[in-house]
């Protein structure tokens, strides 16, 4: 709570942190009952919802590189509220429509918003926080997932009185919250990109550079679309996200479906997660300062997400009650490899990017998350569910293996490979002299 009072970046940061917790309210609410509105109020069937929901996820890959690329141009926080007003005229759009025609557009242009203003709040966080980035982000991803469980209460409450006008109320509840977050931001001044190029700290030119800069000079990076190596970097990171499939879709659907686990357990693999994001988010995110251990926890990563996928091969061997502990043990492990992933992708997209393109570079970077959130889930369902337990322990080998080469790739575009990591106390020394 000290934190949350006096956030790196200072009022404007408390302000947009508020503003990011009354946004995933809303948005907490309208994810718990979207599927539910659209089956029951508009009556769409389940291949109209999931040909809505696939569009919805390519629209949102394309809102991550389009955000990045306006805010090189355009100042964050006009920007941000465009996104917030966008996705309130979207929303008062569903109320009106009933077909699925009408509804298709509408449904990608709010998931366009959506994931546009996610790359702008992160790029908010490293303008306004500066070098203190990690413990923003961490205090983001705690406030978001807290909005997150209020908007699940809501809606929870909504969906029990289960009428159409408390569908519709739920809507527009989701709609004032871009209002209310919309006036908030408003509230803010607009970031200063500070550009400092970090040669002395990463020991070489920093990353981007097309060539190396004459004397007197500025290092003029390439475009993210033609830099290969921060594509690699993309490209890689999209499986390292896969822990947001398996947590929502992957280990549910299996549970009900190939273990003897009660359906009871489904909300408290949710509740774990929670729980979990809030308390120690901020912890991890402090103990994960300087590349070197940013490139550490990629490696954790792929460790976690192996036991994890161990344990779901593993729950269709056990009784009910021994499938109940496993799973609530691989639940504790997803998100300790979504902890560990939401540390070293952001601070991974940030050092990696020349610092005066990284507007830019961070709108590409947020594809990822993008891509995986459309491929994940049918990925899961369809090949690795339909394999059975092999399947869990292929795609575990495949996430540790890949979180091994992004590794070593990340490493040596930063420099620090076969370095060892700098020797904190003599470094706190140094700066005292």
């Amino acid at each position: 709570m000290a934190q949350l009072r006096n956030p790196p970046g200072g009022r404007d940061a408390r302000i947009m942190l508020l503003a990011l917790a009354v946004d995933r309210t809303g948005s907490g609410l309208w994810a718990a009952s979207s599927v539910l509105y659209l089956t029951f109020v508009t009556h769409l069937s389940p291949q109209q919802i999931g040909v809505l929901l696939g569009a919805a996820g390519v629209a949102g890959i394309a809102g991550s590189p389009l955000a990045g690329r306006l805010a090189g141009r355009f100042p964050v926080r006009p920007l941000l509220i465009g996104c917030h007003l966008l996705r309130l005229v979207t929303l008062i759009l569903v109320l009106t429509c009933t077909g699925f025609a009408a509804l298709l557009p509408v449904i990608a242009a709010t998931s366009l918003g959506d994931r546009a203003a996610k790359t702008l709040e992160m790029l908010f966080a490293t303008r306004a926080a500066g070098e203190r980035r990690a413990a923003y982000q961490a205090l983001s991803r705690s406030a978001a997932n807290a909005g997150y469980g209020v908007g699940a209460g809501l809606a929870a409450v909504g969906l029990a009185i289960g009428t159409t006008d408390a569908y519709r109320a739920m809507i527009l509840t989701n709609a004032l919250s871009f209002v209310v977050a919309a006036l908030l931001v408003r509230r803010t001044g607009e970031p200063r990109a500070t550009v400092t190029v970090e040669v002395a700290k990463r020991g070489g030119p920093p990353p981007g550079a097309t060539t190396p800069a004459a004397p007197g000079e500025p290092v003029r990076p390439k475009g993210p679309w033609r830099d290969r190596g921060y594509l690699r970097f993309v490209l890689l990171d999209i499986p390292m996200n896969l822990d947001d499939s398996v947590l929502g879709v992957g280990l549910p659907l299996w549970l009900v479906s190939s273990t003897s686990a009660p359906h009871a357990l489904v909300p408290a693999v949710l509740v774990i997660n929670t729980v979990l994001v809030v308390t120690l988010q901020l912890t991890i995110s402090n103990r994960v300062e300087g590349p070197h251990r940013v490139l550490r926890t990629v490696a954790l990563y792929g460790v976690l997400m192996f036991a994890c996928c161990a344990l779901l091969a593993a729950a269709t061997r056990c009784g009910t009650w021994a499938a109940a502990l496993v799973l609530l043990a691989a639940a504790v492990l997803v998100t300790l490899a979504e902890l560990m992933r939401s540390v070293s992708s952001w601070e991974l997209a940030v050092l990696l990017a020349p610092p005066d393109a990284r507007a830019a570079y961070l709108g590409v970077a947020g594809m990822s998350q993008s891509i995986q959130k459309s491929a994940g889930p049918p990925l899961l369902t369809g090949v690795v569910m339909a394999a059975g337990p092999a399947g869990w322990l292929v795609v575990g080998t495949l996430v540790a293996g890949l979180a091994c080469v992004q590794q070593q790739v990340c490493a040596h575009r930063l420099g620090v490979l076969g370095r060892p990591a700098p020797d904190r106390t003599a470094t706190a020394v140094g700066q005292a002299r």
